[in-house]
């Protein structure tokens, strides 16, 4: 019997999460009355059911009962119903983008400001959070990258360091990204927009990755890199990080910083984290220039 509480902030994609779970066989039930969880487990757990997977989805929904939650889940560790907690999160300023996009009010806010409900929500869910076996921060994630970490969680049972690391190249001319955790100055190295057939290609073509990596410098920095970052995701980790963003940047973000964020996230693969690689600004000189 694999049993799995879906909870986390609104927003952050626990509907999605929950359908997903259903497509992989999954018995799913959504906001189900906190009053009645030991019921449902001693049911599911009964020896004539024969469910053997079940997702139930507990948010914010469930007002003021949700903060008796703890005392039932402790009730039900005791009683041999064993459990798993996956927490969805999103930064702030996500969540509220979301909201704003759907037109939906926070379930906290009624009528007020988004931001206001989102932080009362936040405090409200953070003995969850504590106790989660898994938490996925789906602030940089499309649909299908979400699935992809489910399926490696609840599929592929792979080990999950709750840890998502998104890698994402950018250029200084157009500003350094505000979300990123971590910003790397890769203008140092050779850069490939002064030969004329490397100009018009980016990072992500092999002439122009060829020519960034052939300096020992590139590869040396990579070296270091990762051996930094190495240290310090388990530190991260520990002091609750569930997402990294590392910027890499160089001029105008298409040849260098694209180059060495591939490279970097090729390394990080071989880690048990969400690893994603993006490139911010690959493609703005070519719209400038239109």
């Amino acid at each position: 019997m694999r049993f799995v509480i879906v909870t986390g902030m609104s927003g952050a994609g626990k509907s999605s999460v929950l359908k997903m779970l259903e497509d992989i066989g999954y018995f799913c039930v959504d906001n189900l009355p906190i009053q009645l969880i030991l019921k449902f487990a001693q049911i599911t757990y009964d020896q004539s059911s024969q469910l053997d997977k079940i997702a139930l989805g507990i948010d914010i929904r469930s007002g003021e009962a949700l903060d008796g939650l703890n005392e039932i889940l402790v009730e039900a560790r005791s009683k041999g119903y064993s459990y798993e907690i996956l927490y969805l999160d999103a930064g702030n300023e996500v969540l509220v983008k979301r909201f704003k996009e759907t037109r939906r009010n926070h379930p906290l806010s009624g009528t007020g400001r988004v931001d206001v409900g989102i932080e009362i929500e936040r405090k409200k869910l953070e003995f969850l959070k504590k106790q989660a076996d898994f938490i996925i921060d789906t602030s940089h994630l499309l649909i299908r990258e979400l699935k992809s970490e489910i399926d490696k969680i609840f599929v592929q049972e792979q080990e999950y360091g709750n840890l998502y690391i998104t890698i994402l190249s950018f250029g200084f001319k157009y500003g350094i990204p505000m979300d990123c955790d971590l910003v790397f100055d890769v203008r140092f190295l050779p850069n490939p927009y002064y030969i004329p057939e490397l100009k018009p290609q980016t990072g992500n073509e092999k002439p122009v990755f060829e020519y960034v990596m052939s300096s020992p410098k590139a590869k040396e920095f990579l070296d270091k890199l990762e051996d930094m970052l190495e240290f310090l995701i388990p530190n991260y980790i520990e002091e609750g990080k569930n997402q990294l963003v590392v910027g890499i940047g160089c001029t105008g973000g298409k040849h260098r910083s694209v180059t060495i964020a591939n490279a970097l996230g090729n390394r990080l693969s071989k880690l048990e984290y969400g690893i994603k690689v993006e490139h911010r600004d690959i493609k703005k000189d070519a719209l400038k220039k239109s």
